[in-house]
């Protein structure tokens, strides 16, 4: 199988615990606030998906689905937001996003690959932040203006045609029973996510699922029953070699090894094939 890259940008934020019970942040202006609306995810998680359907981006001559998980978060408790997430950029766009960013009080925790020979190259900036979700979302919007990121929210779903089942060119049963999981169709492509064992934590908070603290596995169709995938493993230290091991054994290339997080627990690396 060919690997694909992921094009997004993909922002997440879990809010602050403070002593009193205060209501959840107004998500709508939020999403006002960031220029584009998003969606509430399972444990109190806000998603807004900024697809990078501007980069026309291939890789071994597959064209990239942009909708291929791009998306951001954020998780309320209390009245502050905890931002984690990451941009994709275009190299020219990375230096000064990152300075908009910084002055605006969000933390650079990686800007790496996540593939090899995809053209034109794109990095991934990984963020973090605590504070008012609203001052946040502002200094994000602030910073991806400097990019080409498109900000355009899409149609409601009232005015959309309603699809009965998405088709994926893929036996997706046979798949599941390989990976051991079910998988969902998403945009043309056949998407895992799988929950690692035990709670990741963040300076003291744990990370839910919908922030970006699992396995992903995707597959895009491409023609005749085959498939493009990428992905990362969210792995221990220890598990790191074996697992590049089995991958190369099994002909899944492996494309970038390293942190997302700074104060994680615990330690952790993402496997990116």
């Amino acid at each position: 199988m060919r690997n694909l890259t992921r094009l997004a940008v993909r922002i997440a934020a879990a809010a602050v615990a403070t002593p009193s019970l205060a209501a959840d942040p107004d998500w709508s202006n939020v999403g006002k606030a960031l220029g584009k609306a998003g969606s509430s995810q399972p444990g109190g998680v806000y998603r807004v998906g900024l697809p990078r359907t501007d980069l026309k981006v291939s890789l071994n001559g597959v064209a990239l689905n942009p909708g291929f998980a791009l998306s951001g978060w954020f998780e309320p408790t209390g009245k502050q937001a905890m931002l984690m997430g990451d941009i994709v950029l275009t190299q020219d766009e990375v230096n000064p996003v990152m300075k908009k960013l910084e002055d605006g009080g969000i933390e650079i925790t990686a800007v790496h690959n996540h593939s090899l020979r995809a053209e034109p190259m794109t990095l991934y900036m990984h963020v973090f932040a605590q504070g008012d979700p609203v001052t946040i979302a502002t200094t994000l919007h602030a910073a991806l203006a400097l990019s080409k990121a498109p900000m355009e929210s899409a149609p409601s779903s009232a005015s959309q045609p309603q699809a009965t089942t998405q088709q994926i060119d893929l036996d997706t049963a046979a798949v599941d029973e390989a990976i051991g999981y079910r998988g969902k169709a998403n945009g043309g492509v056949y998407q895992f996510s799988i929950q690692r064992a035990g709670p990741v934590k963040e300076l003291g908070m744990e990370v839910p699922e919908s922030m970006g603290s699992v396995i992903a596995i995707n597959f895009q169709p491409t023609g005749g029953g085959k498939a493009a995938i990428t992905g990362d493993f969210v792995l221990a230290a220890t598990e790191v070699n074996p697992v590049i091991k089995t991958m190369q054994k099994n002909g899944i290339e492996v494309t970038a090894l390293h942190s997302h997080m700074l104060n994680e627990e615990p330690r952790l690396f993402f496997m990116h094939f």
